[in-house]
């Protein structure tokens, strides 16, 4: 059988640094070469190319424009490649893997995004390990058909649902977490794929490329003590149409009459308000407590179990597709990408 053809997309990030030994400093490494500098790739049962931004950015830098990028460079590849690995910064790499599940419409091919916290070039780098079990996350094949057929994001031995992760630690290897929806792979001894829990798509699809992100958004995190006027402030803002708004639990939020009011008018003047819990796992109930039953009965819209990155992204998406306000908190609170329980 052929091997399967690997695209490995560089963006920028840590990943891609090593540093000088001559003067200590962090310098981007030179990815074309790349089996050089990592020969262990070479005992990898697939064909690895690669590709760079022309200009690789922190990923601190990260926004939609660059998104689309990503998106062109899988699409103008897509037939030419079983699987594409995105190496990116860790600090955005959960909102990047969340935007590309939604602009991969109909994607059938794994997309994984992988980083590390330590430079390549480190002696305790844990970039390689990273990088290369990405790199046979993505060459799984099971009789010509790829096992993993959706955006993952790899981190320190796992493979999590993209759309589903959150960055949890900037020191330890262990930086992401899905708190919501178990492993799609573990990495040990032996790759341990499980497959309950993986994407499944309707097969022979065209693939969709959205590149229409609509950043007319906002988060808004609510803390005890929030004042009428900073609100009152940010829904007066002419260009939001979108706004997630962080709660507490189960959906909570306070019950005060102005601050309800003051939804309320913004949603009947057409924003869309989505309700996201700030706890790390669980799930908004709007209507479970008195507190949550009045954001319930002025139209916001449940976020469910959703991340905020995948919300924001999530939003970003459907305002770009122009969704019509009569159905927009229908298709919200769909799970479109396996983003939602």
């Amino acid at each position: 059988m052929q091997k399967p053809n690997i695209l490995l997309i560089y963006t920028g990030g840590t990943i891609g640094m090593i540093k000088d030994a001559d003067t200590g400093a962090l310098k981007a490494f030179d990815f074309d070469s790349i089996l050089t500098r990592i020969p262990e790739i070479r005992l990898l049962d697939c064909n690895v190319e690669t590709i760079s931004f022309e200009e690789p950015i922190d990923s601190s830098n990260m926004n939609p424009i660059y998104w689309a990028d990503i998106a062109q460079i899988i699409e103008t590849n897509y037939k030419d490649f079983d699987g594409f690995v995105v190496l990116h910064g860790s600090d955005t790499m959960s909102y990047s893997a969340s935007a590309l599940s939604f602009m991969l419409e109909n994607l059938e091919k794994p997309v994984i995004f992988t980083g590390s916290q330590l430079p390549i070039g480190d002696l305790r780098t844990d970039a390689k390990e990273n990088l290369i079990t990405s790199i046979q996350m993505a060459s799984l094949q099971e009789e010509g058909i790829p096992v993993i057929r959706e955006v993952g994001l790899y981190f320190e031995y796992k493979l999590y649902r993209g759309n589903r992760t959150t960055k949890i630690n900037a020191e330890h290897f262990e930086a992401f977490e899905s708190f919501n929806y178990p492993n799609l792979a573990e990495s040990g001894v032996h790759l341990n794929i499980n497959k309950e829990y993986l994407r499944r798509t309707k097969r022979n699809q065209n693939l969709i490329v959205r590149k229409k992100m609509n950043t007319n958004v906002g988060i808004l995190k609510l803390f005890p003590g929030i004042s009428k006027s900073l609100i009152q402030t940010i829904l007066k803002c002419n260009t939001l149409e979108g706004l997630i708004l962080e709660t507490y639990g189960a959906g909570n939020a306070t019950n005060e009459d102005w601050f309800v009011e003051l939804l309320k008018n913004a949603i009947s003047k057409g924003l869309h308000i989505i309700n996201v819990s700030q706890c790390a796992g669980g799930s908004v109930n709007m209507g479970q407590y008195e507190t949550s039953s009045r954001l319930k009965s002025i139209g916001i819209i449940s976020g469910r179990d959703i991340t905020t990155e995948a919300a924001i992204t999530k939003l970003m998406y459907l305002l770009g597709e122009n969704i019509s306000h009569s159905e927009f908190k229908t298709t919200f609170e769909t799970s479109l990408r396996g983003e939602m329980t």
